[in-house]
């Protein structure tokens, strides 16, 4: 059987922490940034993790991670 092919547009967005979840960057961040608070595009630089449920699917496009 073949191997598995990783999705590399979800290899480039998600990266796996040391404990196994997921870690991605938060959107809303690229444009239209003049009627949002200092303090949200502040908060848009951080990294957060995955949810649990979107955390099952994304798994299955990183089959090596």
């Amino acid at each position: 059987m073949p191997k598995m092919k990783t999705h590399r547009g979800a290899a480039k967005r998600f990266k796996v922490t040391g404990t196994g979840k997921l870690k991605r960057f938060k959107a809303f961040k690229s444009h239209i940034l003049t009627k949002k608070s200092q303090k949200r595009k502040r908060n848009f630089r951080k990294a957060t993790i995955v949810s649990h449920g979107d955390t099952m699917r994304i798994t299955q496009l990183l089959p090596y991670k």
